[in-house]
Parts: C-alpha cells; sequence; structure tokens
C-alpha cells in the first residue's frame, strides 16, 4: 500500500504567501517557488498561484496542498496582501477570513482568527526577506470561498464569524491524523467554559446531538461534534471540566464505550458480541452482526445495560473530576432507546 501524502495548513501557505509578497514590495520580485521553514525544520517550497502589485502593496495567492487528507480547505486559494505601516506588523482579516467573538480561544475577541503559530510562522517567513528593513506591514490575510468552507467546520459554534480560521501548529497536515478534529474538540469545551456554558453534550454524530438537544434543550453552542474521539473529549474534560456532560450516540459506538474504548472508529475498535450476550444472558446475541441486531434480539433491556456500562466508563475515565455524567443511547432514526441514570 503506498504511503499516504502530507500536505501544508493554511497557517504554512500563509507564511508563504507573505513571504513573497513582503519581498516583491521590497523590490526584489516574487520568488517562485518561495521556500519558508516549518517550526520543525522542514523546508518545503510553494508554487504561487497568482500575484499581484499596486503602489505601496504586493498580494499572493497560494492553492493550498492538504495531501492526501480530506480536508475542507484542499485546493482552497490562500492569499496574503501585505502594505506598509508605520507600526510593526499587524495582522488583518481579510474575505473568508473570520474574525473570534467569544473567549476561550487562543486569539482574543476582535482580532482575526488567525492562530499564534501561524503567527508566528509569517513574522519568521517575512524576517527571511527583510534585509535589514523593519517589519511594518499591514498583513491581510484571506481565503477564496473561505465563509461558504467555514460553514462545514467549527467555526460557528466557536464564535468566529466571516470565515475560516488559519491554523497549523506545524506547518504539515498529516493524512488522517485527526489531529484537527480533536483540537476542535478542545477548543470548544474552551469557549463553553469561558462563556459559561454548565452543560454539555458529547455527540457521536448529528443524528444523536439532535435527539439530546431535544430532551435537554439545548441549543449548539452547548454541543461538542465529538465523532469518534471520545477518549480525547473525556481526557480534556478531567483536566478541565464543566458541570455536566451528556454523552450521546448510536447503539453500536455506545456499546465500544461500554466496553471500554476510547476511539470508536470502526477500523480501531468493535462491539464484543458475546460480552453483550453475557450482558443480556441470551447466549444467540453472540452471533449477532451489529449492536442493533442483538438489541432487537433482547429490547430495552440490552439497550440500558449499554448505556449504563458507557457512564460508568465515562466516570471511569474522568476520575474524580467534578463533572456529572449521563448517557444516551439512539437507534439509526433518532429513537432513544436507553438512557443512564
Amino acid at each position: 500500500m503506498a504511503e499516504l501524502r502530507k500536505g501544508w495548513t493554511t497557517g504554512a501557505c500563509a507564511a508563504a504567501a507573505a513571504k513573497a509578497a513582503v519581498s516583491a514590495l521590497l523590490g526584489a520580485g516574487f520568488p517562485d517557488p518561495v521556500t519558508i521553514t516549518l517550526p520543525r525544520g522542514e523546508t518545503p517550497q510553494f508554487g504561487l498561484g497568482s500575484t499581484a502589485r499596486g503602489k505601496g502593496w504586493a498580494k499572493v495567492c497560494i492553492v493550498k496542498d492538504a495531501g492526501d487528507d480530506p480536508d475542507v480547505t484542499h485546493g482552497a486559494l490562500i492569499c496574503a496582501r501585505v502594505s506598509h505601516n508605520a507600526g510593526g506588523l499587524r495582522f488583518v482579516a481579510g474575505e473568508g477570513v473570520g474574525t473570534v467573538t467569544k473567549p476561550g480561544l487562543p486569539i482574543a475577541p476582535g482580532e482575526p482568527a488567525i492562530n499564534p503559530v501561524p503567527r508566528l510562522m509569517i513574522d519568521a517567513a517575512i524576517a527571511d526577506v527583510l534585509d535589514g528593513h523593519a517589519p511594518n506591514f499591514d498583513v491581510e490575510i484571506s481565503v477564496a470561498n473561505g465563509e461558504a468552507l467555514a460553514k462545514k467546520t467549527w467555526n460557528p459554534r466557536l464564535g468566529i464569524v466571516g470565515g475560516l480560521s488559519i491554523l497549523g501548529t506545524t506547518g504539515i497536515v498529516r493524512p488522517f491524523s485527526c489531529s484537527a478534529w480533536i483540537a476542535s474538540i478542545h477548543r470548544g469545551i474552551d469557549v463553553a467554559r469561558a462563556t459559561g456554558r454548565t452543560h454539555l453534550i458529547a455527540a457521536t454524530g448529528a443524528t444523536s446531538e439532535a435527539a439530546a438537544r431535544a430532551v435537554y434543550q439545548l441549543d449548539t453552542g452547548d454541543c461538542l461534534d465529538m465523532g469518534d474521539f471520545v477518549g480525547g473529549t473525556l481526557k480534556y474534560l478531567r483536566r478541565h471540566p464543566v458541570a455536566r456532560l451528556t454523552i450521546a450516540g448510536g447503539i453500536g459506538k455506545m456499546a465500544k464505550l461500554a466496553q471500554g474504548a476510547m476511539d470508536l472508529h470502526s477500523g480501531r475498535s468493535t462491539v464484543d458480541f458475546e460480552v453483550l450476550a453475557d450482558w443480556a444472558g441470551r447466549p444467540e446475541v453472540a452471533r449477532a452482526n451489529t449492536a442493533l441486531d442483538a438489541y432487537g434480539m433482547t429490547g430495552q433491556p440490552l439497550a440500558q445495560a449499554i448505556a449504563t456500562r458507557a457512564r460508568q466508563h465515562a466516570l471511569a475515565t474522568l476520575r474524580d473530576a467534578p463533572v456529572k455524567v449521563d448517557t444516551i443511547v439512539i437507534d439509526r432514526s433518532g429513537t432513544i432507546l436507553a438512557r443512564a441514570p
């Protein structure tokens, strides 16, 4: 099997675009390709997608290559427009880049959603071409179609309005590493705590989230799109607790949690049907193909056992964190099969 191809973060693309634009603004032309140094020492090259220049400004756009990762920004045009100012490096949110509106994120409310490491990367990339000049520039980062792309991300829930965030801690996108998803869960918890939310729903998908929201009449700002990453969610809450957590999911994924799995992805954990048979007191359950099949053989008592044991494993992972936990188990249509406690 061929090795999956790595790619570059929006932060790395923005840094490369800013470096090429400053080079042109200072009279050295647009370097193509442009090379930057990433935080861990890698030195990738980026071809320029487009360039423009006017009196006192220059602009470069780079097409983001996320490698083989299913990144929503793969193929997006990441642009940096730089212009002279009189007071140091200043970051500006251009079209398609969001603005932070809530506390709890690493960037203060009112600031462009350009994360700290990308800001440092842009600063360092620009420093490579200053040649004695002072770093007095406005750096406007924009993303073509970024506002539409942002609707496919966590940004609306995190209070980032108007577009995407410029992200990346290493500059490298590693295919299917899931690090960005887990980081988004953490930021969701941070924002919830900073805005005084005390009851969060961590759901494995949209159907389970809707079912839990209907029970508690909570809005989307109280919800974490946990996906399969129950371990990453619970371990972060152990260090950054909220008063109450509802874990909601389909019976298959909740059965995995009930059996101690911390990653609920089908490729990384499976349901032990012999264990389900033991819980149900029904040997034929061991021959079931899915947890929903097992439920069809046994009915509500098995769903209740799953909900109860899933809650117990969540509490064990949280250890002594002051978080009250309940669980909701649903079927494919969103019907609630069991709750605990």
